[in-house]
């Protein structure tokens, strides 16, 4: 039996212009759930309409402080992930994907591990492609910072918002 629109759980959204693009902050009662980055709101707005097919999405206009944190820490404003890290965040995703973003919230800033290590530190060592996997299912940026996983020769690899913003975001953090 289908959920009528009243039942469904409200999403509320806003983007805004970053130096990375166009990022779209969604969230929940239980916190932030979505930071998607992309070049034009409608690629951002349909991704989370993806992402989401069984919430009511609401665009908030409204200035909330979540979406000033994530906004900040996308920008480099913040200090070595101080105060974005302790937000609020209602992830979805499986045990294993969680384990590996609880695991990505663990690299410092101006680090970067490598799939390989990041599957034995959540001791899952022959599991490199589900670790990969679970970082491209991510749809928290910089929250979740999978940016700071590269491949074992030390290059950035895939990104779900495009290598040249991975690269940007690791140069910030090598600077900071």
């Amino acid at each position: 039996m289908a959920r009528s629109p009243l039942d469904q759980p409200v999403l509320h959204w806003q983007i805004g212009a970053v130096g990375l693009g166009r990022a779209l902050v969604a969230w929940s009662a239980q916190g932030v759930c979505a930071v998607l980055l992309g070049d034009d709101d409608a690629a951002v707005l349909a991704e989370l309409r993806q992402g989401f097919p069984d919430r009511v999405l609401q665009h908030d206009e409204t200035p909330h402080p979540w979406v000033s944190a994530v906004q900040a820490e996308l920008e480099g404003m913040r200090a070595k992930q101080a105060h974005a890290m302790s937000l609020p965040l209602d992830m979805g995703g499986t045990a294993f994907q969680q384990t590996v973003w609880a695991a990505l919230r663990q690299i410092p800033s101006g680090q970067t591990v490598t799939y390989s290590e990041l599957a034995q530190q959540v001791g899952r060592p022959r599991a490199v492609r589900a670790v990969a996997s679970a970082c491209a299912a991510n749809v928290l940026a910089v929250l979740i910072p999978c940016h700071r996983v590269v491949r074992r020769d030390g290059s950035p690899s895939g990104y779900r918002w495009g290598p040249a913003r991975k690269q940007a975001l690791l140069a910030r953090e090598a600077r900071s």
